[in-house]
């Protein structure tokens, strides 16, 4: 499987290493807005290509990987590229998933080509376990916290903000809405109730920085709802305390069963990552093999995580999975 990298940022780093860690997968090229002459890959003999020439590859790309950001890159991007390849994006803007699904899926169908949106850890393997939990405890309720991690694309929003040079982002659980949950009391929590939001900011000289804040804090589907505090910090100190991308979370469902509903089961599933975008990476390269699957099959169109069967991730076959995995 010959898989092309759309973008090499943190993101687009991480799916070469994962390329790296799995069999039968090949990186056939980066693509880039940047000077393809500046950027220097970790991978020898891979050719680093200007992403208008991109359209020159369809012939020798099985998955494009789309490593952009969700904020501005991705609504726009992969409509596009699900013209001319099989793609996967990592797009994280739950609010605007049917939207983008609907984009891209008419670009796909009418191009014949497969594209699987919305894959990383949440949306993506957080979708999985909610829907899993939900069918097996139909009475219950739901929670998803995330951190305290690094959240690449509401940094990345940030970043996008006229004035800011740099920053990052951390999202915060409430410690006492998560305990509250874990112990079985099924609390009604709002948005606010559940996490905080953090941001460090390195501004533009001469930018205005109560009007930047304002801009944060008011943002749609990112901070608006939110607890949000901004610190606004130096380049250095930025690269001295806040270099890491850890992060994690949480996904929890609290159901009854029973006569009288008597019984209380918690269902959880979490992650705590080391390096958000090299595990978001990760998961892309084992969807890409889905999309591969699916394209071979002539099964075109957009997909989600929950459309994909769980065989069509493994490089296994349907006997090695069941005697050792199952």
């Amino acid at each position: 499987m010959k898989i092309g990298i759309l973008g090499y940022g943190n993101l687009g780093r991480g799916v070469e290493f994962a390329v790296k860690e799995n069999p039968n997968t090949e990186l056939a090229a980066v693509f880039t807005r940047r000077n393809p002459a500046d950027l220097k890959i970790a991978t020898e003999n891979v050719p680093v290509v200007k992403v208008d020439d991109a359209e020159n590859w369809q012939d020798k790309i099985d998955v494009m990987i789309l490593c952009g950001g969700s904020a501005t890159d991705l609504p726009k991007q992969t409509p596009q590229f699900a013209k001319f390849f099989n793609v996967i994006d990592s797009f994280d803007t739950h609010a605007k998933i049917p939207e983008h699904f609907a984009a891209v899926d008419a670009a796909a169908k009418n191009s014949n080509h497969v594209a699987i949106i919305s894959v990383g850890w949440d949306p993506g393997l957080f979708s999985l376990a909610r829907v899993y939990s939900n069918a097996i405890l139909p009475g219950g309720n739901d929670y998803t916290f995330w951190g305290k991690g690094v959240s690449q694309g509401h940094s990345d929003a940030i970043r996008r903000i006229s004035g800011v040079k740099n920053a990052k982002q951390y999202t915060i659980p409430i410690d006492a809405a998560l305990d509250a949950v874990r112990a079985g009391k099924n609390p009604e929590l709002s948005t606010r109730e559940k996490h905080l939001r953090e941001c460090f900011v390195v501004l533009e000289e001469g930018a205005d920085a109560k009007k930047v804040e304002q801009e944060i804090k008011t943002m749609p589907n990112y901070f608006s709802d939110y607890d949000t505090t901004v610190h606004f910090i130096s380049e250095e100190e930025l690269q001295k305390n806040h270099s890491g991308l850890a992060h994690g979370g949480f996904v929890i469902r609290s159901g009854k069963t029973g006569e009288n509903k008597k019984h209380n089961h918690i269902v959880e599933f979490n992650l705590k990552l080391d390096s958000n975008p090299e595990f978001t990476a990760s998961v892309l390269v084992a969807y890409a093999r889905a999309a591969y699957k699916f394209s071979q099959e002539k099964n075109f169109g957009c997909k989600t995580v929950l459309d994909i069967p769980p065989a069509y991730l493994s490089n296994l076959d349907g006997a090695q999975l069941r005697a050792h995995l199952l």
